[in-house]
């Protein structure tokens, strides 16, 4: 069989056809498909129109590009950069200044309907101020109309999907979620996490490009593939967790063997995410195999609630720890979180108790996760 332009392109950077469908069988093993979609999967990269992307950065760290740009072998950017018609993305692209901006306002006016946004980073609201301008034009101005006439927008990172460390008071800038931003905007795909995993984003893209349809999301329009579990539900800890197993302190024997980090203020049965499954840096470790407790970063103003970081929530729902702290720790943990509500922790139990912020724009909803709509299973959403 003759090979596809595709494979060819592969070849040429070293990566085989067996890494190649390694590569789908991973994507349909993270989806939750069967074995037997990997062959689906690779026919619809190999065959498949390219789709036209444009990434856009605003007020980021560019951590979701280096994340994507990193991750496995073969690489998710080796293999998608080359699937992917990248039309605009200022980290990638060769071209600068007027020509990059004109390759941008070319893709929107041609392809109307048809390019999917990438979203990378914080929007800032206060535009009087002359935060984050790129062209003359406020990052608002170009989120709106960039966003607003694609197919689908993918918020990748905190920031992108819930202010992140930009929107943590005081926020000077006003800083906004693409939600915010862009109310209303089509098909939006939350991916959060600091960074977003490139896994995550690769199995987005590939889950489009097989069913041709977007996934089922959660309330705060994450995909449930990645989304759908706590961390603490997967943890390679819990086990210690449910045995009354903790570390007391760092570097202490408990530590050494891999006990429970949820009394040095692991968030994870606060965080959902697929951590400790997909793990980061092409499965080689994450942090709480590292030893270092979840920070929550996958979830919305985790500065704000989450914080301090190296002290346990006061209450999380569904999770019963009390009966394996002493009265003493007990105590402590009441002041703790007396002084912790002043953080904004105390908000952490509200939201797992299904009292979530109301939705500004439609774009998000409360209590359980909702249920897919009409735009996230068209067959071709322009």
């Amino acid at each position: 069989m003759a090979q596809t332009r595709l494979m060819q392109d592969l070849e040429r950077q070293g990566i085989s056809r067996r890494d190649f469908l390694a590569f789908c069988a991973s994507m349909a093993t993270l989806l939750g498909l069967p074995k037997a979609a990997a062959g689906a999967i690779a026919k619809a990269i190999e065959t498949d129109k390219r789709p036209i992307l444009v990434w856009l950065e605003f007020q980021d760290c560019a951590g979701n590009t280096e994340s994507f740009l990193r991750s496995g072998h073969p690489t998710v950017a080796e293999l998608l950069l080359d699937t992917l018609s990248l039309n605009y993305h200022e980290t990638l692209m060769v071209a600068a200044g007027d020509q990059a901006e004109s390759a941008l306002e070319d893709t929107v006016a041609k392809h109307k309907g048809e390019y999917v946004a990438i979203v990378e980073g914080a929007i800032p609201g206060d535009i009087d101020s002359g935060f984050c301008t790129i062209g003359g034009r406020s990052a608002l101005d170009i989120a709106r109309e960039v966003c607003g006439s694609a197919a689908a927008t993918v918020a990748v990172g905190t920031c992108a999907t819930f202010g992140g460390l930009p929107a943590a008071h005081p926020n000077p800038t006003r800083a906004l979620s693409v939600a915010d931003a862009v109310p209303g905007v089509k098909n939006l795909i939350n991916m959060s996490a600091c960074p977003a995993n490139a896994e995550n984003i690769a199995a987005l893209i590939v889950y489009y490009l097989t069913i041709k349809r977007w996934p089922p999301l959660d309330q705060y329009r994450r995909p449930l593939f990645a989304y759908g579990e706590s961390i603490h539900d997967g943890c390679e800890r819990r086990a210690h967790f449910d045995s009354g197993q903790f570390v007391e302190a760092w570097g202490d024997e408990a530590h050494r063997h891999g006990y429970c980090l949820y009394q040095m203020g692991c968030k994870g049965p606060a965080t959902s995410q697929n951590c400790p499954n997909v793990q980061w840096n092409g499965h080689t470790n994450w942090p709480i195999g590292c030893g270092h407790p979840c920070i929550g970063c996958a979830e919305p103003n985790f500065w704000d609630v989450m914080t301090p970081f190296y002290q346990r929530l006061p209450d999380v729902e569904g999770i019963d720890s009390s009966k394996w702290l002493d009265p003493v720790g007990l105590g402590l943990t009441g002041v703790v979180a007396a002084g912790a509500v002043a953080h904004g922790v105390g908000e952490v139990m509200r939201y797992r108790r299904g009292h979530r912020p109301p939705p500004d724009d439609g774009t998000r909803t409360s209590g359980k996760p909702r249920e897919p709509d009409a735009s996230d299973h068209e067959e071709n959403p322009k």
